[in-house]
């Protein structure tokens, strides 16, 4: 298989397509990164067919067409096949939009994977357990989900009971898109703490992204996921509407612990990219030698920079004389004016 890596066309209305069951799942699966030839690991499909079934999601218009599938689009069926009588239909109000994208001051890589799964292939899912397998009793759930295949494993991911989110984790089937599936839409905390007790799903960053917006994680989970991770990320969950607010809450709490112990290069990277407005959470919290001295090593153009450091009441005083002697506040009397108001700035800027 090639190096091509599929990627959802965004021009494409999903809900209008005749999907069948496989064409929906393997949509399910794609991430807009990961190449064609990983896709039967992720699928469990096998090379061959894998590549007939993406060769007709490009004829639909469903995913981008590459160079690589040139010629295999040239030789499928215009029309696609009708949708398999396991495959529910479609209904937009069966779907709920995606969370938007992260408030966010720096970068992820792969902040956006976790949201290419389409909502049309969301709406199977969930329908399909809402009007086939939600009725079955729960002992009979937690059986069929030991050993379901596609398309049930995927619709007993929106199951309410933790004891059939733990035998769907326990399915040798089971993928990084069915622990999103559990973090996006599951309500219980044990089922969420099942979830997080796999490293592997723990550690992705969809599985994260939705975790933080479910209104059912627990602080202590929270606590327990986010407690290393860079600054950077705190900040983004504390501005983040999408977030619950015992989440952003906990989110500031952690930032604050973090800003008095972490590294003086993720400091410095919080300030510096978030033009200093993360130094409205850190009121009263000092800053290290090594992190004064990187902040005075670098010259400051942005004038918002400048009047968060004027505003923050910790500011060293090696940074404010240093942002004294800066070009910007030289020629912007109203910034000097500020600086020399700060309790920490020189004596002589004072009198001046």
């Amino acid at each position: 298989m090639s190096d091509w890596t599929p990627k959802l066309n965004p021009t494409v209305d999903l809900r209008r397509l005749p999907l069948n069951a496989e064409e929906g799942f393997v949509l399910s699966r794609l991430d807009g990164h990961t190449r064609e030839k990983d896709l039967p690991a992720l699928t469990g499909f096998p090379p061959d067919k894998l590549r007939d079934i993406l060769a007709r999601l490009v004829s639909q218009g469903a995913l981008l067409p590459g160079t690589e599938t040139a010629s295999a689009v040239n030789t499928v069926r215009s029309v696609p096949p009708e949708v398999e009588p396991h495959a529910p239909s479609v209904d937009p109000s069966d779907t709920e939009p995606l969370p938007e994208a992260e408030a966010s001051d720096g970068s992820d890589d792969d902040a956006g994977a976790a949201d290419d799964v389409p909502e049309a292939v969301l709406g199977d899912y969930r329908k399909l357990f809402e009007t086939r397998l939600h009725g079955l009793p729960e002992d009979q759930r937690v059986a069929l989900a030991h050993g379901a295949e596609e398309p049930q494993l995927s619709a007993l991911c929106f199951d309410p009971v933790p004891a059939v989110i733990k035998a769907v984790l326990e399915n040798s089937r089971v993928g990084l898109a069915h622990a999103r599936l559990i973090a996006r839409h599951h309500r219980n905390p044990v089922g969420l703490e099942a979830l997080v007790a796999r490293a592997a799903f723990a550690s992705d960053t969809g599985v994260r992204r939705f975790l933080v917006r479910n209104p059912q994680l627990p602080v202590a989970l929270f606590r327990r996921l986010w407690a290393m991770r860079r600054l950077m990320e705190h900040h983004k969950l504390t501005v983040d509407r999408d977030v619950p607010e015992q989440t952003r809450r906990a989110a500031r709490e952690l930032l604050r612990q973090r800003f008095s112990t972490g590294p003086s290069e993720e400091k410095v990277e919080l300030i510096l990219n978030t033009e200093g407005r993360a130094l409205g959470a850190l009121v009263g919290m000092p800053v290290d030698g090594k992190t004064t001295s990187l902040l005075c090593g670098r010259t400051y153009r942005s004038p918002m920079l400048v009047q968060n450091i004027a505003r923050w009441s910790a500011a060293p005083p090696a940074l404010i004389a240093h942002l004294l002697k800066q070009e910007l506040v030289r020629r912007q009397p109203q910034l000097r004016m500020m600086l020399a108001r700060h309790p920490n700035a020189p004596a002589d800027a004072k009198r001046a």
